[in-house]
This record gives C-alpha cells, sequence and structure tokens, in this order.
C-alpha cells in the first residue's frame, strides 16, 4: 500500500514538472481576453492617427509589434488598419524627408527614426525613397564616439543608449541599400563596440544590449552571459523591474520575456517564461490593458487616445503593446 501510494505520488510530481515545462494553453476565456487587449491596442493606434500628425511610438510601435505576432496566430486585425497605419508613418517620415537626408531628423531623433522604421517593417512595407532618407540620416548623425545617443529622458522607453544603438542597427540592416554597404558595415562596426564594451543600468538597457547583442552577431557566450544576467533580475513575484529598487511592472516584465525569447535565450517551455507570462496574466486589467505608472516629465501636450489610464496611458500603451506580445509568444504560431 505504501509502495502504491509512492508511485502515485512520483507520478504527480512527475506530472506538474512536465506541465510547467510546456506553453500555457489559451482556453477560450484566455482567447477573449486576448482579444480585449488587442481591440484596446487598436482603438490606441487609431487614436493617435486621428489626433496627432507626427508618429507617436507609444501609439503606433509597439502596438504594431503585437499585431505582427498575432496575425501569425490568426487573430484577426484587419489589414486597411495596418495599412492606416504603415500610410501614416510612411507620411509623417516623407513631410520630413528633407531634414532626415540632411542628417537632422525630427523631435525624438534616432530613437522617432528607428521605431518609425520597425513599425514599417512590421506593417510588411519595402524600402522606398523615404526610407532610403532615414538611412542617410542614421549615417549622418552616428557620434563621433562611434554610437548613437538618446536625446530623451522619458524613462523607460526613450532614455536608454542601448535602445537607440539596436533600433539604428537593426534599421541599417532592413532598410539599408547594397550601396550603402560600406558604410553600413563601418557604422555597425563602431556601434558594436560600444555595445560590447558598455555596462547596462537598467532593465531597459539590460533588455536592448541582449537584443544588439543579437543583431551585432556577437559571440554565443556573451549572448547567454547576458540573458542569465537578466534572467537573474527576475523577482519572485515572476516579475522584472525597471530599475532595482522599484517593484516589478507589466513593461519591464514584458520586455524582459520578449528580448529572452527573441534571442532565443528562453523558450515559452521554460519555467522562467511562464513565471512572466503568468504575472502578466495577473496583473492585466478587466478590459485587457496594462498600467503602468509614468516616470516621466511630460513636455508634449496632453491628449486622449481611447486607452485607459489617463495621462499614464502612453506608458500604459506600450507596456500593453509589450505585454500583449508577451502571451501571443507563449502560443505555437
Amino acid at each position: 500500500m505504501l509502495k502504491s501510494k509512492t508511485v502515485i505520488i512520483a507520478i504527480t510530481f512527475l506530472c506538474s514538472t512536465m506541465a510547467a515545462l510546456y506553453p500555457l494553453k489559451m482556453h477560450a476565456s484566455e482567447e477573449q481576453e486576448m482579444k480585449k487587449s488587442l481591440d484596446l491596442l487598436r482603438v490606441a493606434a487609431k487614436g493617435h492617427i486621428e489626433k496627432k500628425s507626427c508618429f507617436g511610438c507609444h501609439n503606433q510601435a509597439f502596438p504594431m509589434l503585437a499585431f505582427s505576432e498575432a496575425k501569425k496566430r490568426n487573430f484577426n486585425i484587419p489589414t486597411e488598419e495596418i495599412k492606416a497605419q504603415s500610410d501614416f508613418v510612411l507620411d509623417f517620415l516623407k513631410k520630413n524627408q528633407e531634414k532626415y537626408s540632411e542628417g537632422k531628423g525630427t523631435g525624438g531623433e534616432a530613437d522617432t527614426a528607428g521605431y518609425a522604421l520597425l513599425t514599417l517593417e512590421l506593417a510588411g512595407i519595402k524600402p522606398n525613397e523615404t526610407t532610403d532618407a532615414v538611412v542617410t540620416y542614421f549615417l549622418k548623425h552616428q557620434a563621433s564616439n562611434g554610437y548613437w545617443k538618446v536625446t530623451s529622458n522619458r524613462p523607460p522607453s526613450e532614455a536608454s543608449h542601448f535602445t537607440t544603438n539596436y533600433l539604428a542597427l537593426r534599421s541599417l540592416r532592413v532598410w539599408g541599400s547594397d550601396k550603402l554597404a560600406k558604410e553600413i558595415e563601418e557604422r555597425t562596426k563602431k556601434s558594436a563596440a560600444w555595445i560590447l564594451e558598455t555596462s547596462p543600468k537598467t532593465n531597459e538597457d539590460q533588455v536592448f544590449q541582449l537584443l544588439g547583442f543579437s543583431e551585432i552577431k556577437a559571440d554565443k557566450s556573451i549572448i547567454e552571459k547576458s540573458a542569465k544576467a537578466l534572467i537573474a533580475k527576475q523577482k519572485a513575484d515572476g516579475g522584472w523591474a525597471q530599475i532595482d529598487s522599484l517593484d516589478s511592472d507589466p513593461y519591464a516584465t514584458a520586455t524582459a520575456l520578449v528580448s529572452l525569447h527573441f534571442t532565443k535565450m528562453l523558450s515559452n517551455k521554460d519555467k522562467a517564461f511562464q513565471d512572466g507570462v503568468k504575472y502578466l496574466i495577473k496583473t492585466r486589467k478587466e478590459d485587457g490593458s496594462w498600467f503602468v505608472k509614468s516616470r516621466s516629465k511630460p513636455f508634449q501636450t496632453y491628449y486622449e487616445s481611447g486607452f485607459p489610464h489617463g495621462k499614464d496611458q502612453f506608458i500604459s500603451v506600450a507596456a500593453s503593446g509589450w505585454a500583449a506580445t508577451a502571451l501571443l509568444l507563449s502560443l505555437a504560431e
């Protein structure tokens, strides 16, 4: 009898251990929650282009990241909405094409340019004269010491040199033409040296240094060391914090999960990934959004995009875009 009971306990333990190794299955109720999140992000993206004439990283790039993963998993993201977003971004860049060609850029500088091109990439847009101008801007804008500097102080999403360099490097790789290959290679080497030599200080630094290592094809041991350091920052609640003195929040958690997954340092079968996903599910609001309190001092005129959380809505849109992406990555394509 005792032996039989021991076997049952062993089997139960084995089953529970194996269950922890596999992606969370999306039940019908969870699928509805995901649709709620995606619908809110669609509202935020649409609301931005109805209220503003400039590209918005928070309301366009981060929702588009979620939309691109959602489409891979057969969630309905209307094609006309993706086109409306890409047309808006292209129109913004085209209006400033001369500035980009001259290396001057716009407000937000390299971060704005990088996130705008990322949005177009995720929307499936091909290189054109306007994107060529933005590439020229990156080549002319790189600092003499070899890396691109963030010019804003709007933590967490616009306050890290690592973010700026990752966006610039990805932009040059995706959008650069063959005739600029030599110049792009030179700039890439300079930025790579900076990324390899510089120590990260915040979660945003760690996330984008890891992505940067992958972008420059750093040695696997370097990427693994970076990933282990980021995983080590995971808190007991399954989340990550923007800086060590703060509690876990959805933005820091989702960016960590997505970067670790995109660099193949964590699969959706790993316990650390699943613990992070559980944290995101726990912190998701009833309306499908995630709330993060802003740490940035506002300098632009406030407007309502249709997304909840009032004056904290812009970082919350960003967090919700990343969080929805992380949850989508927990599913098979």
